[in-house]
C-alpha cells in the first residue's frame, strides 16, 4: 500500500466526514415521523402535514419554541411559518410583506411598525381643497 494509498485512504476517510445537510420532508414516512414526534408535544391537538408546502401545522396550546425543538430532533430542516393569509395584515402592500415566494393569498408576518406612515405634505393637499377651509380654493 505504498504513499498513493495511504494518501487516497486517507482522502476517502476525509471526505466521508463531510457535513451533512439537513433534509426536507419529501415522503409519508417522513410527515409520518414528523407527526409522530410533534403530536407528543404537550398541548398539542392536532398535527397537519402538508407535503407540497413542506409545511406542518400544529395547533393547540402549545409553545413555538418546544414546537421547534420537537420538530429539530427530526433533523429535518425547521423554522416558523413566515407566512400569514394576507386579510389579517393591517397593511398587506407594504414593501416589507409582499414576497415572491410566498403562497397564494399570503403575505410574510410583518411587526405593526412597518406601516405607511402619512406626510404633513400629504395634510395641505388635502387641506387646499377641504371644505372646512375658508382660504380653500374650488375647482368647477
Amino acid at each position: 500500500m505504498g504513499v498513493e494509498g495511504t494518501i487516497e485512504y486517507i482522502s476517502d476517510l476525509l471526505s466521508s466526514v463531510k457535513k451533512k445537510k439537513k433534509k426536507k420532508m419529501d415522503c409519508d414516512g417522513c410527515a409520518r415521523k414528523m407527526k409522530g414526534v410533534l403530536s407528543s408535544v404537550k398541548g398539542a391537538k392536532s398535527v397537519d402535514v402538508d407535503l407540497k408546502q413542506q409545511k406542518v401545522t400544529v395547533t393547540g396550546f402549545v409553545e413555538p419554541k418546544k414546537v421547534l425543538a420537537a420538530a429539530k430532533a427530526t433533523k429535518k430542516k425547521v423554522e416558523i411559518w413566515p407566512y400569514v393569509p394576507y386579510n389579517i395584515v393591517s397593511n398587506p402592500y407594504v414593501s416589507q410583506a409582499y414576497d415572491k415566494k410566498a403562497p397564494p393569498n399570503h403575505v410574510r408576518a410583518i411587526p405593526a411598525t412597518a406601516t405607511v406612515t402619512e406626510s404633513t405634505m400629504d395634510d395641505r393637499y388635502t387641506n387646499m381643497f377641504s371644505d372646512e377651509n375658508p382660504n380653500a380654493c374650488s375647482i368647477m
